[in-house]
């Protein structure tokens, strides 16, 4: 155990907040000795300046008292870019920080108090802010968690129990994380705080967000079947449908 903390930042064309999001991620106040804390950066075959940006966070005063590594790969999804920092990654302990996230300075600090806090959980998760909305989350309840996905990827994660992401799944890898380790007995803790915020502007996955209402229209959209689709296929791989 030795209380490090393993950032993986997996990239693809958002160099245009990295710089922004690794700040956010250097600035962390953790009340741990010494301030354990590793960076892993994976470039998932951008085609935009993260060389050139890649540099720039590495000459930065506060990078070079900490580890900082960069793994550049093929474009494989970030499922396979989280999966493949974390192959290097040396931490007791994983969060997953997509690179147009800003981490306010008290967020490890929370969650690491709450893991230590309860050491029979796997992983502590909180309330964010997408763009201005905040999502709100919950406190960990199993049925719940068979049902919808509360639980955002940004979450920290004792590395030993960590199954890996499925590269497969296109949409949904978060939820599919969080009911294969409810399977293998791992639970989850709830800081009821808003510890991050997620840059809306050129966002892919979230931003198909759609207010609830939408999915209870008696027409449906194209988003909304695709939505349904993608979740179906998480309920039967986990038998729950």
């Amino acid at each position: 155990m030795n209380g490090v903390i393993s950032v993986v930042v997996p990239v693809f064309n958002h160099s245009h907040t990295l710089c922004a999001c690794v700040a956010s991620i250097l600035r962390q106040q953790i009340n741990l000795p010494n301030n354990p804390l590793e960076i892993i950066i994976v470039n998932d075959g951008s085609t935009d300046n993260f060389s050139q940006v890649s540099k720039e966070i590495l000459k930065n005063d506060l990078a070079k008292s900490k580890v900082v590594k960069i793994i550049n790969q093929e474009n494989k999804g970030a499922p396979a870019a989280r999966n493949n920092g974390f192959k290097v990654a040396k931490g007791e302990f994983v969060i997953f920080v997509d690179a147009d996230t800003i981490c306010y300075p008290y967020m490890f600090k929370e969650m690491i108090a709450k893991l230590n806090r309860y050491p029979e959980v796997s992983y502590c998760y909180s309330q964010f802010l997408f763009g201005f909305k905040k999502i709100k989350s919950q406190e960990f309840n199993a049925d719940d968690v068979k049902k919808n996905n509360y639980i955002d990827t940004t979450t920290l994660i004792r590395a030993r129990d960590f199954p890996g992401f499925d590269e497969n799944l296109k949409r949904f890898q978060d939820w599919d994380l969080w009911l294969t380790m409810f399977e293998k007995g791992k639970a989850g803790i709830f800081v009821p705080m808003v510890l991050y915020k997620k840059i809306v502007r050129g966002r892919a996955g979230i931003s198909n967000w759609l207010p609830s209402f939408i999915y209870k229209l008696p027409w449906k959209s194209k988003k909304v079947k695709d939505y349904e689709a993608a979740k179906e296929i998480v309920l039967k791989k986990h038998h729950l449908i």
